[in-house]
């Protein structure tokens, strides 16, 4: 079903409501029973509260009258990958807490997120909730990005003088950590910058939210044996990238996988968000030296 520009309008206000009610739901809440699932090695992404499950039920009672009205597939984190992603014109891709575990120590670096992506693997909508913060972003292609419903340009000049590199929990146990990192300082000099700032707290959706809220900055993860991140970690902020004209790319600089036919992880090409294409390069050609 081919959606119009009414459609995609409807259909982003449909996920704001979703993820605004599920967001406002997990800021009230205290995790009382912290579950781990099988089938990944990250900590990360093993952990699961019943918070989890209320934020999809949310998000679901919202969204579910959606997928017959609009011939709409569906893949949430909570719940099996049934393929519809894969038969359907388009699919919501759901993550309802993505940063489970700053969410269980009560740190910022959680949220939700919601996104409606094309068979194609193109994200049309993404929508985050930030319940520390008690906002929302939200883009829909072609027509732009927008924080709490304005619109929402990246800023056009650095905010300071250092590099700001977002990077998952797992990059600290890296072998090669040492070495990215004095490499990425380097990267900071060239730029002009006085140093770098690393930031290793939060989940993929608050990373790349980091990301544009701190120019010039950069969150990447290399390419891996397993897991990497799943397409719902990546799908919605994928859009505002491209909505701010942001860089949204696998490690080798292609088009993010977002609806990868054999798998729902990322692991296999790797991703990178940056403020800039200057900065994306360099990002690139440090992973093509390393490898």
């Amino acid at each position: 079903m081919k959606l119009s520009a009414a459609d995609l309008s409807e259909l982003a206000d449909l996920a704001i409501s979703a993820a605004t009610e599920a967001g406002q739901m997990i800021a009230r809440s205290q995790p009382t029973e912290v579950q781990h699932k099988a089938g990944t090695d990250s900590l990360a992404a093993q952990v699961v509260t019943e918070i989890d499950r209320r934020s999809e039920d949310l998000i679901l009672d919202r969204l579910t009258p959606t997928l017959e009205r609009f011939d709409l597939g569906l893949l949430t984190e909570e719940r099996e990958d049934d393929g519809g992603r894969l038969r359907f014109d388009h699919f919501w891709c759901i993550d309802p807490l993505d940063g489970t575990l700053p969410f269980i120590e009560r740190t910022p670096g959680y949220a939700v997120s919601i996104a409606l992506v094309d068979r194609a693997g193109s994200p049309r909508i993404g929508v985050v909730y930030d319940p520390v913060e008690a906002t929302v972003v939200h883009a829909i292609a072609g027509v732009g990005a927008f924080r709490d419903r304005r619109p929402w340009p990246i800023e056009p000049r650095p905010r300071g003088d250092v590099l700001s590199v977002f990077a998952d929990r797992s990059f600290l146990s890296r072998d090669d950590h040492d070495d990215v990192v004095d490499a990425l300082e380097q990267i900071a000099r060239d730029m002009g910058l006085t140093g770098l700032e690393l930031h290793a707290e939060s989940g993929a959706v608050m990373n790349a939210c980091g990301v544009l809220a701190s120019p010039p900055a950069c969150y990447f993860k290399y390419p891996a044996p397993t897991g990497g991140g799943s397409l719902w970690d990546f799908a919605a902020m994928a859009c505002l990238f491209q909505e701010v004209g942001a860089v949204a790319t696998d490690i080798h600089g292609g088009p993010l996988d977002l609806n990868r036919a054999d798998s729902s992880y990322m692991n296999h090409r790797g991703v990178l968000f940056a403020t800039d294409e200057t900065l994306a390069q360099r990002i690139r050609a440090l992973h093509q030296s390393a490898s």
